[in-house]
């Protein structure tokens, strides 16, 4: 595994936050910002950093609530306005400029939301499953499982229960790819293993998706002539093809499409061709 430090600081409402801090790279270029899925940290993103750490900086958020980052005493801040701010903040404390934005699922949400309040702070990015549309049957499935607490009697244990549950996302998955997933989105807990989010996120997110939907594709404006990549897994309930083409057709030429075949909902960048996919990303912009 690529080494990273441990790293914190405080958002505006006082929360502490967490993030890696994977060091290398051409201090004049822009680092990779890696932004996680709804219940899931930083930890998803260690094929990104070992694959590109030393030729880059690599930064991995955990989003407040989730990992080594503080839970928020206000459930109703759990939202993709509060998450952006936080990272608008991590980055002008760092002094960035600008980076390559790497969002998977609600990390890509707010990559669109960043880019719509403060579009020179996107130099790429790469969009993991996830437009300014999706599926309602992506959303129902969600709902069955996001903010129930379970316990497990090991990382072993865990792994297959989500592989039980959820096969039919990565239906080419060993025992042992299902633990090293259950390594990355749950923690040990007195002795047990736990899922690694406040369960407090779900509260938000029903009312958020109970509610009339904004038209968001007007985001999308503010990526146009940009270096973008739209990852997409073949199997994915969330994000449809169809959504996919017309944000390519939105963006221009400056965006590329990339299915990954046979994976759902979301492809976890274990894959070669999600790595690859970020590879000529980079080098659009290197």
């Amino acid at each position: 595994m690529a080494a990273f430090e441990d790293r914190y600081y405080n958002s505006a409402d006082g929360l502490r936050l967490h993030y890696r801090d994977y060091a290398g790279g051409d201090p004049d270029q822009p680092p990779i910002l890696c932004l996680p899925g709804l219940t899931r940290n930083a930890r998803d993103f260690e094929p990104v950093a070992d694959r590109f750490t030393g030729a880059w900086r690599v930064l991995a958020l955990d989003f407040r609530g989730r990992g080594l980052s503080a839970a928020d005493p206000e459930p109703n801040r759990y939202m993709p306005a509060t998450y952006a701010r936080d990272v608008i903040k991590l980055l002008d404390q760092l002094g960035i400029a600008d980076a390559v934005f790497v969002g998977t699922s609600l990390g890509g949400l707010v990559t669109m939301l960043i880019g719509a309040m403060e579009d020179e702070r996107i130099a790429g990015a790469l969009l993991n499953d996830i437009g300014p549309q999706v599926s309602p049957e992506g959303i129902e499935r969600i709902r069955t499982y996001v903010g129930k607490p379970a316990l497990f009697g090991s990382f072993a244990e865990a792994g297959a229960a989500m592989g039980s549950r959820a096969a039919d996302v990565y239906p080419d998955w060993s025992a042992a790819d299902w633990e090293r997933f259950a390594r990355r989105c749950c923690r040990e807990e007195g002795g047990e293993v736990v899922l690694d989010y406040d369960m407090a996120i779900a509260q938000p997110f029903a009312q958020a998706n109970d509610a009339t939907q904004p038209d968001l594709w007007p985001w999308l404006d503010h990526f146009k002539d940009k270096p973008v990549t739209v990852l997409r897994g073949e199997l994915s309930d969330l994000f449809s093809a169809d959504v996919a083409e017309r944000m390519i057709a939105a963006l221009g030429d400056g965006a590329e499409l990339v299915t990954v075949p046979n994976v759902g909902h979301a492809p976890s960048f274990d894959e070669p061709e999600s790595i690859a996919a970020l590879e000529r990303l980079l080098a659009r912009i290197g």
